[in-house]
């Protein structure tokens, strides 16, 4: 079975305090209640790109043009209780955009430091690649679940 395509995109902005990441907490479906970044399945006939720029535009009303986004890797999410929920996830982040986070029946956006992220409520695995993805770096990580389908039994990255 391949995994699905998903795509994600991690608006960052520059305060006073340092550097922000918008995140939001996800109120229908898969991970519902987690912090988790903007995005979804990549549907047929778009790239990445395409997809994670009209996720974040769904999900919380922003809009990014495809040439804005920086592409940060891949993540590879494996889930052996659950082969059906593995997936292949683009990264991008985005500092230019345009219109202001708002709450969709999907997330409830806000941002976060990028210092203090919420991992206590994110899934397990954020802290395995988010940090990285966040200081403009590439990550190409292969993260395998427990059966609890909740927990990271294994995290690798396949760069040198």
């Amino acid at each position: 079975m391949e995994p699905a395509a998903v795509a994600l995109c991690f608006l960052l902005r520059d305060t006073p305090d340092g550097a922000e990441v918008m995140l939001g907490v996800k109120k229908t479906g898969f991970g519902s209640g987690k912090v988790v970044g903007p995005g979804g399945h990549v549907e047929a006939g778009e790239t990445d790109a395409i997809a994670a720029c009209r996720e974040i535009h769904e999900e919380a009303g922003i809009t990014v043009r495809p040439e804005d986004l920086q592409d940060a890797g891949v993540v590879q999410f494996v889930f052996p209780a659950r082969p059906e929920w593995n997936m292949s996830a683009r990264m991008f982040t985005a500092r230019r955009w345009e219109g202001e986070p708002r709450e969709s029946d999907e997330i409830a956006p806000a941002w976060f430091s990028t210092r203090a992220l919420p991992v206590e409520r994110m899934w397990q695995d954020a802290d395995h690649w988010l940090p990285v993805v966040l200081e403009g770096r590439k990550v190409n990580v292969v993260v395998t679940l427990a059966t609890d389908n909740e927990t990271v039994a294994s995290s690798e990255s396949l760069l040198p």
